[in-house]
């Protein structure tokens, strides 16, 4: 699996969960840092409970909100983060959360993944309590998250009772979540949406959402890649281009077989972007470029 500069690691996937650990680093060392137009390279740290942490920031509740979650043995400096910041920044005028939740992160893969859902309870809990305390609206709320983090934002969305408007998923992690309850699912918001690019090995191969994209038959090698954990942070970049620019479509598949093999011709559906109040269902392919913008 990919360390938090996307090398390739070896994981023992059989290694016993740690409880004490678990217990000591969970979503209660959340750490939330806010960007916007203001400071779009300077996080402000929001601290949930501390409604001065928010009145001193730059955070305004007339603004949507998007909020970004990272995987596993990442943290909110890896380049994902600014990468999808800026690019939610450059399009529209938000306040952009990056959740670091790095304690708990960077423990070994199963205590991380156990640990996911006391993460997300506690991202949507921190949400709630900001739109209570300072103001939002929920219908311009939108959820991002990478591998474990997908996860995340399934579990803080249905924390929220799913009021969120935008849920996306980048290459939701595979191993161990293929039949766990806790997955990304269509009732973690409004629209959930999963871009699936390291299928069958780092990422889910399964839809998770209303609409679920294979860009390049959604496995490895995606173009361009080598490995498997090139494939799989390839997501993140689809995602981040995507929201600049708006420019891939997808095509409709009758199944997930069809959309691995590419062969899909059904109904157009733009992949990714950064429209909060978008709206789509079904199983879609489509072929990327090797490089940026794709």
């Amino acid at each position: 699996m990919p360390d938090g500069e996307g090398k390739p690691i070896l994981v023992d996937l059989e290694e016993p969960v740690d409880e004490a650990l678990l217990n000591s680093r969970n979503g209660a060392n959340n750490q939330y840092r806010l960007f916007t137009r203001q400071n779009p390279t300077n996080g402000q740290v929001l601290v949930n409970g501390n409604a001065n942490s928010v009145r001193n920031s730059n955070y305004r509740a007339n603004r949507g909100l998007k909020v970004i979650v990272h995987g596993w043995n990442n943290n909110a400096d890896v380049p994902m983060n600014p990468l999808i910041t800026s690019a939610f920044l450059a399009d529209q005028d938000v306040n952009v959360i990056v959740v670091d939740w790095r304690a708990l992160a960077n423990s070994n893969y199963n205590t991380a993944a156990a640990g996911v859902p006391n993460v997300g309870q506690h991202v949507g809990n921190f949400v709630n309590w900001l739109f209570n305390t300072i103001g939002g609206n929920w219908n311009q709320v939108h959820f991002v998250g990478f591998s474990l983090g997908a996860h995340v934002v399934g579990r803080a969305g249905r924390q929220v009772n799913a009021r969120v408007s935008r849920v996306t998923g980048l290459d939701p992690a595979g191993p161990g979540w293929t039949n766990n309850g806790n997955a990304l699912a269509t009732n973690a918001g409004q629209y959930v949406e999963a871009i699936h690019t390291d299928g069958n090995i780092l990422g889910i191969m399964r839809p998770s959402g209303h609409a679920d994209f294979y860009p390049n038959g959604g496995k490895n090698p995606q173009p361009g890649c080598w490995i498997s954990t090139c494939s799989h942070g390839r997501a993140t970049e689809l995602f981040a281009s995507t929201v600049r620019n708006n420019h891939l479509n997808g095509r409709r598949c009758p199944n997930v077989w069809e959309a691995e093999l590419g062969t899909c011709n059904g109904a157009t559906f733009r992949r990714g972007n950064g429209i909060v109040n978008k709206r789509g269902s079904g199983i879609y392919a489509l072929r990327t470029g090797s490089s940026w913008p794709f």
